[in-house]
């Protein structure tokens, strides 16, 4: 099996074939579509790129890490062209897990079925697998249901084992709204301004305890969050 379909491998849906196409196929054409539309009226700003640019620049792996309310608009944060690979994320082998990743195929942004929550080592696995293979790896350390921005030591986890650096990163937006989901999920009204801040890249040595350096993430991202929401707020 190739890499590429090792990590795009798609759970099996269940349902008439036009349900099918209009849940698995039709909607995540749309939703994607509208949101790029939405992304192209933002003006986007990048702060500590420099820093991210260069990994790429040395054909370094990474995992970016960012809080699940900051999800909708992440893609800003990933504008590289990798050869033969990309970034990739983790999906539920469900119903719903099967849209999200059909929707982010069209961003170029690959899936990783399995559900941390349910099956942690399980997917874990998978994750280092990816890496290895040559995939850089998005991570909502709080998702898929939270605790609300309460970090999970899978990502730290997940750089110890494979070397890939770690880069907090967040979003933000001078004009937004803000959903009434588990999640506070944060939209940007059109013709915001974007600034995707990238924390500084660093690496866990590979005896680290995960959840002492969990902690330091945590209150790393806590950091992007707190200017994040500044930002927002004038």
């Amino acid at each position: 099996m190739s890499a590429r379909h090792a990590i795009a491998e798609r759970g099996r849906p269940l349902g008439s074939p036009l349900s099918v196409w209009l849940s698995f196929r039709a909607v995540p054409f749309l939703v994607a579509g509208l949101s790029k539309l939405w992304s192209y009226t933002l003006r986007v700003r990048r702060e500590g790129f420099e820093a991210v640019e260069d990994l790429v620049a040395r054909d370094e792996r990474f995992v970016l890490a960012f809080w699940h309310r900051r999800l909708f608009m992440m893609p800003l944060a990933y504008p590289f062209l990798r050869k033969g690979r990309g970034v990739a994320i983790l999906s539920s082998d469900s119903k719903d897990g099967e849209r999200s990743a059909a929707t982010w195929r069209w961003f170029g942004i690959h899936a990783v079925r399995g559900t941390a929550s349910d099956d942690g080592a399980k997917a874990l696995v998978r994750m280092i697998q990816a890496v290895r293979q040559g995939w850089d790896f998005g991570i909502t350390p709080d998702g898929p249901r939270g605790p609300l921005m309460e970090l999970k030591p899978g990502v730290t986890a997940l750089a110890r084992k494979t070397g890939a650096w770690i880069v907090p990163v967040t979003l933000a937006f001078d004009r937004q709204v803000e959903l009434r989901t588990w999640d506070r999920m944060v939209i940007p009204l059109p013709f915001a301004a974007c600034v995707v801040r990238y924390g500084a890249p660093y690496r866990i040595p590979p005896r680290a305890e995960d959840h002492a350096e969990a902690a330091g993430l945590q209150r790393r991202m806590d950091e992007l969050e707190h200017w994040a929401e500044q930002v927002s707020h004038g």
